[in-house]
């Protein structure tokens, strides 16, 4: 699912400390902490694992698994624009037209 070092490098990408990235993911700090700390794919409660993919996904992260075409092959992790950013953005206030006019 996602290594340690995939963690880490996504953490990276998005600038977080492990504390942001706890409260990212709904997450404890120690969690996470031991997470990081594991050898190879991390190991855990589903419910955690699942919140932390979650959480990284919806900040931008997309996981790159064995096995998956990709130029270099391996994994990795990819930074793409977060989920909150893809939704069309209202046009600004000057711009709309008061209700009734059309």
């Amino acid at each position: 699912m996602i290594t340690a070092a995939q963690l880490r490098a996504a953490r990276a990408l998005l600038g977080l400390d492990q504390r942001a990235l706890a409260a990212l993911s709904g997450l404890s700090l120690p969690t996470i902490q031991r997470m990081e700390a594991s050898d190879g794919v991390i190991r855990g409660n589903v419910d955690s694992l699942m919140k932390l993919v979650g959480g990284l996904e919806a900040a931008g992260i997309e996981l790159i698994a064995e096995g998956t075409v990709s130029e270099a092959g391996g994994r990795g992790v990819r930074l793409r624009a977060p989920a909150s950013t893809l939704a069309p953005t209202p046009a600004p206030l000057a711009a709309r037209r008061p209700a009734g006019e059309e």
